[in-house]
């Protein structure tokens, strides 16, 4: 299972960097293959426009792999940075940092990415923004959790001891004894941005048309479940296959650096 994983965000990845050069026609109108389903001529069927669904596909794999990783960055570099120095310093800069995460934790945050969504104009950037403002706050609480049990260890009292400053302890120090579980939390955040993002565009929120996201096709094929269930299944099929892709290889990869499972053996 774990190589299917694998293999299926290969092909993610690869199909959304490389979906550029490819000869597709996400956007090209065929009213003879209206709503047409999967053949010879359109693989995955067509659209109710007859545009090809597997060019869209594509596209939208290159949407959503663009705002999952511009997302994970925004908010991991955020995250990382305010919750590992809240941890460092303490006092009352802990305190008024945890105060504020418990103010973004008091709200649901798909319903606030709608809110912030709502208010920006439709667009990439603008769902970056509106996601990388609700998901820092999970990495903040993970890196301010781990250097409040690290800043006292032996390592960091010695690079004290001799002298060393707070930007090199933590740069030197704590965040290379922190990054597993980052990485780990990266890669979760990868799934939930993917279906935050598919929401927000199945809303109206994200992505317009005429570009194609999996979210919006979702939305647009379920006026025709009836007629063209192909319309609905693909798109989402694709959706759950990269997710439950993401999350299996997460969950092997925090087995993996665990260090008390490889001191087990």
């Amino acid at each position: 299972m774990n190589r299917i994983a694998r293999l299926i965000l290969l092909l993610w990845v690869l199909v959304a960097v490389a979906g550029g050069l490819l000869p597709l026609a996400p956007e090209q109108i065929e009213l003879s293959r209206v709503l047409a389903g999967p053949s010879g001529q359109v693989w995955l069927g067509a659209d109710e426009l007859g545009r090809d669904l597997l060019a869209r596909l594509v596209e939208g794999a290159q949407v959503s792999f663009l705002v999952a990783f511009s997302v994970v960055g925004v908010a991991g570099l955020i995250g990382i940075v305010l919750g590992t120095w809240s941890g460092y310093l303490g006092g009352w800069f802990d305190h008024l940092f945890v105060r504020i995460v418990d103010l973004f934790l008091a709200f649901p945050g798909m319903l606030l990415a709608i809110a912030l969504a709502g208010m920006l104009q439709p667009g990439i950037s603008n769902i970056v923004i509106a996601l990388g403002a609700v998901g820092w706050v999970g990495f903040a609480r993970l890196s301010r959790a781990q250097v409040l049990a690290l800043r006292h260890s032996d390592q960091v009292l010695a690079a004290r001891a001799l002298g060393a400053g707070g930007w090199r302890i933590v740069l030197r120090h704590l965040l290379p004894m922190i990054a597993a579980p980052l990485i780990v939390e990266a890669t979760f955040a990868l799934a939930a941005v993917i279906i935050a993002e598919a929401g927000l565009s199945f809303l109206g929120l994200g992505i317009q048309p005429p570009a194609a996201s999996w979210g919006a096709m979702i939305r647009d094929g379920t006026r025709y479940m009836l007629v063209a269930p192909h319309y609905v299944l693909v798109p989402g099929l694709a959706l759950f296959l990269v997710v439950m892709a993401l999350n299996l290889c997460g969950d092997q990869l925090r087995d993996y650096l665990d260090v008390r499972r490889s001191l087990k053996y």
